[in-house]
């Protein structure tokens, strides 16, 4: 874990609920699916050496779908989250870079339904800033693209006339505002 620049101050900084989001995109037939979830938390915590670890989850069971009614429950069924039996979705950095230019790079390991995939996310960041409060608030914003398969996110249905509903890669979309915590 190891910073180009650093932003953040040494200490901990907890995910704004309200102003955090965690979402994804899939192909669905001809068009881009989207969707997010609603029950998301993130840490960052900046080590007095400057190493910096970024944590994340995000509740299945919070995921924007509601209706329909039978879609909510597929997606939230054995063939996709299984949220009964792996309620979270949880991302933990094995690397953080922020560079001088305000770019991000994260590498972690995200793991949905105890499948752990290695992902490397870019984006950008905010340098913190004193908000309305008197609180310290920054931001990070990432992107990344993984293979659902390798999730355990496997369902599929083809089409008649060949390929298949959904496409394997799906894009995540990682915004946090962080605020230090006392």
């Amino acid at each position: 874990m190891t910073t180009a620049t650093q932003p953040f101050a040494p200490g901990t900084y907890g995910a704004d609920p309200v102003h955090s989001s965690f979402g994804f995109a899939v192909k669905h037939i001809v068009s881009t699916f989207r969707s997010s979830f609603n029950e998301v938390d993130a840490t960052l915590t900046v080590a007095d050496n400057g190493e910096v670890s970024l944590e994340g989850a995000a509740k299945a069971e919070s995921i924007a779908i509601t209706t329909p009614e039978q879609f909510r429950a597929h997606v939230l069924s054995p063939e996709f989250f299984d949220s009964a039996s792996y309620p979270e979705i949880t991302f933990r950095s094995t690397k953080v870079d922020f560079a001088s230019d305000g770019t991000a790079r994260v590498e972690g390991n995200l793991t949905v339904k105890d499948n752990t995939v290695d992902v490397v996310a870019t984006g950008t960041y905010t340098e913190p800033v004193e908000g309305m409060m008197g609180e310290t608030r920054g931001a990070v914003e990432l992107s990344t693209t993984v293979d659902k398969n390798a999730l355990g996110l496997t369902w599929n249905s083809p089409l008649p006339k060949g390929g298949n509903v959904l496409a394997d890669e799906v894009t995540l979309s990682i915004h946090v505002e962080f605020v230090a915590q006392a």
